[in-house]
């Protein structure tokens, strides 16, 4: 493999895949990647495991015209901020900066994507919260099955069950402990390991063509289905699990795993399902689902709210800083108790039921049809009778909505990471809240959204970053756009 080191500026040749680099990290890319420049073209290398000042050998994975995407092989010489990691796993890779430097980079971050991206000015800033527990802080992790060679006796496979090496690695990581996870929920991943194992069940086969797609997704030679995934949440409210396994086709003797679990965690295993899946994606959503043992749900209290999460409904997977999100949320907002409100990519609700004792009437809107269900359980559950949720695409939905409902004195949205499309944004437009709170769980998507809204007549009041996913590059925020002419609010 050819060696090229970043400090020989002379112009030297784009690396190719395969390269091994040496490379001096100069800052941290939104992503959370370490930032590394070649040549006197300073082409640009994104190094997955390096923080800024660390120098390191690095391998090309992937390479574009203007950049390449590297992961880190040896740190040759470590950044003096760089501090030992805590936990051997790829989920956490921001672990070896100190934490309030995690935070000042996140901050920093915020401000550079709505300046640089979304070209704003003269909004306020506000300091990060920082997350209430910087480990063991997840509510739902979902782990991937899969096979590692096993260089001892025997010299064959071993199950695992981790995470997806990152940056280009191939296969899945083992864990020995997820300091993601509470001890609770790691055991019971740990049984499920356990028993799988002494099953002598596989893991099915991630690669391959489409084409393959019945080889792929079918049983084992034996019959019994191929261990994709494990989802496990947990309440922290009440400390019980919900279990879910995913798998292919074929037969599982789930009834004894669910035994297995109940004997190992007692009252704090509330239930188990089981998925069959004929997906290609490594996702698991979707599939035929079946409630093995238990309830199908958990119950959870954010706030004053009771509430039922099934097995695969959007909740936000730390409930500690979830709670303190609806607040600054709910301080945004600013009602008074008759303003009309609009909660878009509502979920299950909670925002909108949040909101809703404050508000003259709440109206969620929602792609997932059980998602709705899920909200329209828990306003009864609570006895809110002013929060109404429909099914449906927000840009079909909303107009609908107008018409029925009138419109919106307050916009709460919610987008997934890929932000608003700019037709939803023109429908946002179309509705003329005179207030508008934006979640935002990417700060590069929020920053061209926003604005589009300034640039049709709103103004960027105040963002307010929240650290929900410490050890992590993710950064959550919320901003608060208001309609010109309308009197600021003094929150």
């Amino acid at each position: 493999m050819s060696v090229r080191v970043v400090e020989r500026a002379d112009g030297a040749d784009r690396p190719q895949r395969g390269d091994e680099l040496e490379l001096r990290i100069e800052s941290l890319a939104f992503g959370g990647e370490g930032v590394a420049r070649l040549g006197v073209g300073g082409y640009v290398v994104f190094v997955a495991g390096a923080i800024p000042g660390d120098r390191v050998r690095a391998l090309v994975h992937k390479r574009k015209r203007s950049y390449a995407h590297a992961r880190t092989l040896e740190v040759l010489d470590p950044s003096p901020e760089r501090i030992p990691a805590v936990a051997h796993h790829p989920g956490v890779p921001w672990q070896v900066l100190p934490y309030e430097r995690q935070l000042e980079v996140k901050h920093a971050q915020v401000d550079e994507a709505l300046r640089r991206i979304g070209r704003l000015d003269g909004f306020e800033l506000q300091e990060i919260m920082p997350a209430v527990a910087p480990w063991r802080y997840r509510n739902k992790l979902e782990y991937s099955f899969g096979d590692q060679h096993n260089a001892g006796p025997g010299d064959g496979e071993l199950l695992v069950c981790g995470f997806h090496a990152p940056a280009g690695g191939k296969g899945v990581e083992p864990l020995d402990d997820c300091l993601l996870a509470s001890e609770r929920g790691n055991l019971a991943r740990e049984v499920v390991l356990r028993w799988c194992r002494a099953e002598g069940l596989s893991a099915w086969d991630r690669g391959g063509s489409p084409e393959a797609r019945e080889h792929r997704t079918a049983p084992a030679a034996d019959g019994r289905a191929r261990l994709r995934n494990l989802v496990v949440r947990e309440s922290r409210q009440s400390g019980r699990l919900l279990l879910r396994i995913v798998t292919t086709a074929g037969e599982l003797d789930a009834g004894a795993l669910a035994a297995t679990l109940h004997g190992a965690l007692g009252e704090a295993l509330g239930g188990v399902l089981w998925t069959r899946s004929r997906s290609l994606a490594e996702t698991t959503a979707g599939g035929e689902t079946e409630l093995v043992w238990g309830e199908g749900e958990l119950g959870e209290r954010i706030g004053e709210l009771d509430l039922r999460i099934s097995a695969e409904a959007f909740f936000q997977t730390n409930s500690e800083m979830a709670e303190k999100l609806y607040g600054v949320v709910a301080g945004y907002a600013a009602l008074q108790g008759w303003e009309r409100v609009y909660d878009l990519c509502s979920g299950i609700g909670t925002i909108a039921l949040t909101l809703a004792p404050r508000a003259g009437e709440v109206f969620g809107i929602e792609l997932l049809e059980p998602a709705v269900a899920d909200a329209i359980a828990a306003a009864r559950r609570n006895h809110i009778t002013n929060a109404h949720f429909y099914a449906g695409d927000v840009r079909l939905a909303l107009p609908e909505l107008l018409l029925r409902a009138g419109q919106p004195d307050v916009v709460v949205v919610d987008p997934p990471r890929a932000g608003l499309s700019k037709k939803v944004v023109r429908r946002l437009i179309d509705a003329g809240p005179k207030r508008i709170v934006y979640v935002s769980c990417n700060p590069t998507t929020l920053a061209p959204n926003a604005a589009e809204l300034v640039q049709a007549g709103w103004i960027l009041r105040r963002v307010r970053p929240l650290d929900m996913f410490p050890q992590t590059h993710h950064i959550e925020c919320v901003a608060l756009l208001e309609r010109a002419g309308t009197a600021p609010d003094s929150g």
